[in-house]
């Protein structure tokens, strides 16, 4: 083995570094730095990094997208201000129209009650009328002429016999005395006591009230007829009782029917039906019949119902049937958004625990959806309530004056009723109409307190 050479052991030696720059050239490298950006080191051109951007002024682009979100912002707040606006012009009108039917004007009269008159006869066949015609005279003796008489006798509402009749049968001891009672007064009356518009009372009428306004015969009290008595063809007389109870009945006959129908249909499509083209057909029918104007479900109605079963017309139990097919689809809606709500990990957990299809669907997932379900339902019910061109296909625009005793009698709804009052070319009618909007009002705002108060007790968190 040969030793190294004294040569190739020797280590290579280290390049000298280069000599370091002095403070001209460092200066000179910088040179142009400031303004051009350029920075010039050791012979090699280096770009140096951009200025920071001013975070604290806007551009212009950032400024105009900042004005077009405020504008946007206040055409939000224009649109609900107007909506709103509409919204209290509309209450506030038909409010101020129809105060005035919650009061109704009284007169009252001594009416003699002669013995001769009463003895022999039978409560209804008393002539009640001209008894009422005689204190009016006995009243006013001044008044000679026929005509005048005929004017002093409509200060009275027909009404007015029907309160004698009653008096009478509560005291048969007046019987040969006589009575003073507060009869109600005509439509005329009632609107010039409270309004002051005289229509077509002449002077002599007015100054017959004015006479009775002096000496307190002449009184402004609550309606309690309005909500007690069936329609009427005398304004003073007419009330929303038949048709109020006749809204009852077809809600509950909608709602016994609609209700489980359309919540059973939505869990089977929503949890059990398979996926295909079936269930999506009947999907996409569902969606178009709620869709479909009221009056087609008024034609179905009077083509099945009626002249094919022959089922009673104009009866609470043929509107319900309406009613309900038509919220069927927005019940049917409403629950299948209401089960899709419900996470699936609920599904998963009671499946995983060994409950079965079935039970998952009824003991866990549905009770989770009940809240919207009833909201869907009420919805529906309310949407019904203010249905009036299906009820008049299938005869409900009847002129009713008997409160109906089941729903297999004859009755009319309160769109039915207001519809007819809004027809109608008396005066007096056009507040018992705005005072039956504000009554149907008033339903519909009870019945979506009754959804919110549901979902509020009946929900749960998830």
């Amino acid at each position: 083995m040969t030793e190294p050479s004294p040569d190739t052991a020797r280590p290579a030696p280290r390049p000298e570094a280069a000599p370091k720059a002095t403070h001209a050239t460092h200066a000179g490298a910088h040179t142009g730095a400031a303004g051009g950006g350029v920075v010039r080191e050791a012979g090699k051109v280096a770009r140096a990094a951009p200025p920071l951007p001013d975070f604290t002024s806007q551009s212009h682009a950032l400024r105009r997208r900042h004005a077009a979100e405020a504008r946007f912002r206040w055409y939000g707040r224009g649109a609900i201000l107007l909506a709103l606006g509409f919204l209290v012009a509309m209450l506030g009108s038909i409010g101020w129209l129809g105060v005035g039917a919650f009061r109704a004007t009284e007169l009252r009269l001594a009416v003699a009650l002669p013995a001769e008159a009463l003895d022999g006869l039978a409560a209804n066949e008393v002539d009640y009328g001209k008894l009422i015609k005689t204190a009016l005279k006995t009243r006013f003796p001044e008044v000679k002429k026929r005509k005048d008489k005929r004017k002093l006798y409509g200060l009275v509402s027909h009404g007015g016999e029907a309160v004698l009749r009653a008096a009478l049968a509560a005291d048969p001891a007046a019987a040969g005395g006589a009575l003073t009672l507060w009869l109600p007064a005509s439509d005329e009356v009632d609107l010039f006591v409270k309004h002051g518009t005289p229509g077509r009372l002449k002077d002599k009428a007015l100054g017959w009230l004015e006479r009775l306004r002096a000496d307190g015969d002449l009184r402004v009290v609550f309606n309690r007829g309005f909500f007690l008595n069936g329609d009427s063809r005398e304004p003073e007389l007419a009330g929303i009782a038949s048709a109020f109870v006749g809204t009852a009945m077809t809600l509950l006959v909608c709602l016994a029917l609609s209700f489980p129908v359309g919540i059973l249909g939505a869990i089977y499509l929503e949890e059990f039906a398979r996926k295909g083209r079936w269930s999506d057909f009947i999907e996409v029918n569902i969606n178009n019949l709620a869709a479909v104007p009221s009056i087609v479900f008024g034609l179905l109605g009077l083509a099945v119902f009626l002249n094919l079963f022959g089922l009673p017309r104009s009866s609470p139990l043929v509107g319900g049937l309406v009613l309900a097919l038509m919220t069927l689809p927005t019940i049917i809606i409403a629950s299948r958004a209401a089960l899709r709500a419900v996470p699936p990990m609920i599904r998963e957990a009671a499946l995983g625990i060994g409950a079965t299809r079935v039970q998952t669907v009824f003991h866990h997932v549905a009770p989770l959806a009940l809240p919207g379900m009833l909201t869907g339902a009420i919805v529906g019910m309310a949407r019904a309530l203010g249905e009036t061109a299906p009820l008049l296909m299938i005869g409900m625009v009847a002129f009713i004056v008997d409160i109906p005793g089941s729903i297999l009698e004859p009755a009319t709804a309160l769109p039915v009723q207001i519809f007819l009052w809004a027809d109608s070319p008396e005066r007096a009618f056009l507040e018992k109409t705005s005072a039956a909007i504000i009554v149907l009002v008033g339903f519909l705002v009870v019945m979506n307190l009754a959804a919110i108060v549901l979902r509020v007790k009946f929900g749960r968190r998830f």
